[in-house]
């Protein structure tokens, strides 16, 4: 169990900045093994879901409780893509955010990594993969600059 929640902290920490991992994943986590490979696949904490270990690039998915753990406990990551308050209801709602709606977006940011939609207020809308890089999001004007996976309003419906 510690070398799996040492794994699961470093990848977050390489991921979305230094000492994310500790503040996301708590002493208490849950970590669920895949029956087929027997690989860490699944982080839960008190019965609800954190985070998914993809297992073709072996790092993380998040949940949007997760999210709202990285942003509920102030931690300076570099995964965060801010978008219009006018848009923000139908980013909640699960919709992508395009990159004319991008007030700012961390340097840090690649295509196709693992993102968090905020509004200008730093509220949670969605969690999703970024298709552009930071610098591009910021350069363009129309297109997809972040494909939702869950919106925050989706989720509190399930």
């Amino acid at each position: 169990m510690e070398d799996a929640l040492k794994r699961i902290r470093s990848t977050a920490d390489y991921q979305f900045g230094k000492d994310i991992g500790v503040k996301l994943f708590p002493e208490n986590v849950e970590i669920l093994y895949s029956k087929a490979t027997g690989r860490i696949r699944y982080v839960n904490l008190n019965g609800e879901r954190l985070a998914t270990l993809r297992p073709t690039d072996g790092l993380l998915s998040l949940s949007i409780t997760a999210a709202q753990r990285i942003v509920k406990n102030a931690v300076p990551a570099q995964c965060f893509v801010t978008a219009r308050n006018d848009v923000s209801k139908f980013i909640a709602d699960g919709g992508d955010v395009f990159a004319a709606h991008v007030v700012k977006a961390d340097d840090a940011i690649h295509a196709k990594d693992e993102v968090i939609a905020v509004d200008e207020t730093g509220k949670v809308l969605a969690v999703g993969r970024a298709m552009l890089s930071s610098s591009e999001i910021m350069a363009f004007k129309t297109g997809v600059a972040v494909k939702v996976r869950h919106g925050s309003e989706k989720q509190s419906q399930a």
